[in-house]
């Protein structure tokens, strides 16, 4: 199905995050003409468990929709206007829901939560790593959709027999979205969501029957899949005024290096969001990772980009959340905002390291039992130099990712595209040049995840044309370049290392 470019105006983005509900109008040009946001909240009903509720979830993301479509053009934007809409969303979040109602039978859990940690050892220790990995390109891990839909199964009475009977529905937050977006009349996710399941096989593209017997997932509560971009539903014409096309899905992550233009194999951004994640595309096979990195799809479609496009991803899962800690936890700054001034009045740490494994390390440890952990303190330290140590936590990290996907990749990749809201934080970005040893590149427009859901549904609608006309807008804001000699590099490095160290198997099962 197209669509008239010349009668369309607009490109409605969702981006559903971790602790906010976004929607961002984009125009032609790929500039945003109106954005809206709205917190909602964080469950913690015990120690390394985190939960959402997947009705605030809905409420939040309808009520930006709304808003940003009023804002867009001094409130004369109409529904009819926009071509499309795109979807982008936490990714491993799991929502189950009853198909008849709606109503989520438990609260969602969060990509976040340690509760499936130890079912994640069982699977390990009866030998299974191997075979999940082949088939799903991940790591055994708590982290993903797979072992929290079997801890809904099995803990939530009368769940389990409800499911086999077909009578709910299980989906990541985009499936939750495009539900209640229909009016129930379709379930369905991409492969980008879906390969972050542990229950999608990326060689045959569909969901796998032996990875669904070992985690007793009944075959009947999964969704649909369809491809990244296409037109495969409508709105219910009384949510935004218009029935609209839905035309795009990709994870976060996906979508940022899609928005990224990140087209072509070896390209490489990382996002700085709640946590960081560091995607580099690998063209139109999968590689298997050697250094604990995941093999993921990118997306699928459109035409003219490559049909299936993989990627390697490292996971970092505290970045801009470190931020928020420091904030609500610690209460040394006021807001995120803070952090870079008061992390400026000293020029180092101190020897001061803060390793944020709140939800555990990901990429390259994936120790589930890691907490956080903050070393190297003495009577001199100050909250500048936590502050600071913060930063170059976030920046650490994604050092270790980096050096991973450049050994799996076997080529030196010669710059890091980055965008998310820590993005703008030019201490942050310098540390990152510094730490890496090699340029970070900040575009013109850093919206990039919800922008790559547009990107997704614009192309499939012909809002734009293929992938170089995408190619084309994307401009740099800015070049970090790094200063930092090899050998302070390199003992940087290895100190931090020290750091995550201390922070391993602290929790115990």
């Amino acid at each position: 199905m197209r669509y008239a470019r010349a009668a369309m105006k607009y490109v409605l983005a969702l981006d559903q995050g971790t602790t906010s509900s976004r929607a961002i109008v984009f125009d032609r040009a790929g500039q945003v003409v109106a954005l809206a946001q709205r917190e909602f909240g964080q469950i913690f009903p015990q120690p390394g468990w985190v939960e959402h509720d997947a009705r605030e979830i809905w409420a939040t993301q309808h009520a930006v929709a709304l808003e940003a479509l009023e804002k867009a053009g001094g409130g004369t934007t109409r529904a009819s206007d926009v071509v499309a809409i795109g979807i982008t969303n936490q990714r491993e979040t799991a929502v189950l829901w009853d198909r008849a109602t709606g109503h989520p039978v438990a609260n969602a859990i969060v990509w976040q939560d340690r509760r499936t940690a130890p079912r994640c050892d069982e699977l390990r220790a009866q030998g299974h790593a191997g075979l999940i990995q082949r088939k799903t390109g991940l790591v055994i891990d708590a982290y993903f959709s797979g072992t929290k839909l079997e801890w809904l199964l099995d803990h939530v009475p009368g769940v389990r027999a409800r499911a086999e009977a077909g009578d709910l529905a299980f989906g990541t937050i985009d499936s939750w979205l495009i539900w209640n977006l229909t009016g129930g009349r379709v379930h369905a996710t991409d492969a980008s969501n879906a390969s972050r399941t542990m229950l999608f096989n990326l060689h045959t593209q569909d969901w796998d029957d032996e990875l669904l017997a070992l985690l007793r997932v009944p075959r009947a509560v999964l969704p649909d899949l369809v491809p990244s971009s296409g037109v495969f539903a409508e709105t219910e014409s009384s949510l935004l005024g218009a029935a609209l096309p839905i035309a795009g899905i990709a994870g976060d992550q996906q979508a940022a290096t899609f928005g990224q233009a990140c087209f072509s194999p070896g390209m490489a951004k990382n996002t700085y969001g709640t946590g960081c994640f560091m995607l580099m595309n690998t063209g139109a096979a999968p590689v298997a990772s050697r250094n604990r990195l995941l093999t993921t799809v990118g997306w699928q479609g459109p035409p003219g980009v490559n049909r299936t496009a993989y990627c390697l991803e490292g996971s970092v899962f505290m970045a801009g959340a470190t931020e928020q800690w420091l904030r609500d936890g610690l209460q040394i700054i006021q807001s995120a905002a803070e952090v870079e001034s008061l992390a400026a009045q000293v020029d180092d740490t101190g020897d001061v390291y803060l390793v944020p494994a709140f939800a555990g390390l990901g990429t390259p440890d994936w120790d589930g039992y890691a907490r956080g952990t903050l070393v190297g303190m003495t009577r001199g330290t100050s909250r500048s130099h936590i502050a600071r140590a913060a930063l170059e936590a976030i920046a650490l990290q994604s050092a270790d990712v980096f050096a991973a996907m450049t050994r799996d990749a076997g080529i030196p990749l010669r710059e890091l595209r980055v965008d998310g809201g820590a993005c703008g934080n030019n201490l942050l970005m310098q540390m990152q040049a510094d730490f890496l040893g090699v340029p970070v590149v900040r575009p013109q427009v850093t919206e990039t995840t919800a922008l790559g859901a547009a990107y997704l549904a614009g192309l499939a609608t012909g809002f734009w044309r293929d992938a170089d006309e995408i190619a084309r807008q994307w401009q740099a804001d800015r070049r970090f370049e790094p200063r930092m000699d090899e050998s302070a590099r390199t003992a940087k490095l290895a100190r931090w290392r020290d750091a995550v160290e201390r922070a391993k198997r602290w929790a115990r099962p």
